[in-house]
């Protein structure tokens, strides 16, 4: 009797895990706000709003900046590129500057 409500509640909760793990995206730009990158801004996301163009996945923080970002994708892209390539950094750079700081 034991082995009969085990065996299927290990079964599920193996199959909610997998599929929860199926559905964490990881998106470009080290998952930061595509949108906010073409603004000038980085904001942390969860990639739980985003977006596949090209066969890359974009996040974005909420639907508004999504929406924003849609209306001229290829252009926004691009802000958000010249952006992170003119000294906009990812999260571990704006920690590793900030301890190199603190340690000098």
């Amino acid at each position: 009797m034991f082995k009969a409500y085990v065996m299927p509640a290990v079964a599920g909760a193996f199959m909610l895990g997998m599929a929860t793990a199926a559905l964490a995206v990881t998106g470009e730009y080290d998952n930061m706000c595509t949108m906010g990158l073409a603004l000038g801004k980085e904001v942390k996301t969860d990639c739980s709003i985003n977006e596949t163009l090209q066969g890359k996945t974009y996040c974005f923080g909420n639907a508004e900046a999504k929406t924003m970002f849609m209306k001229d994708p290829e252009g926004n892209l691009a802000k958000a590129h010249a952006y992170r390539s003119k000294g906009g950094s990812s999260a571990n750079q704006i920690i590793e500057k900030e301890l190199q700081q603190e340690n000098q």
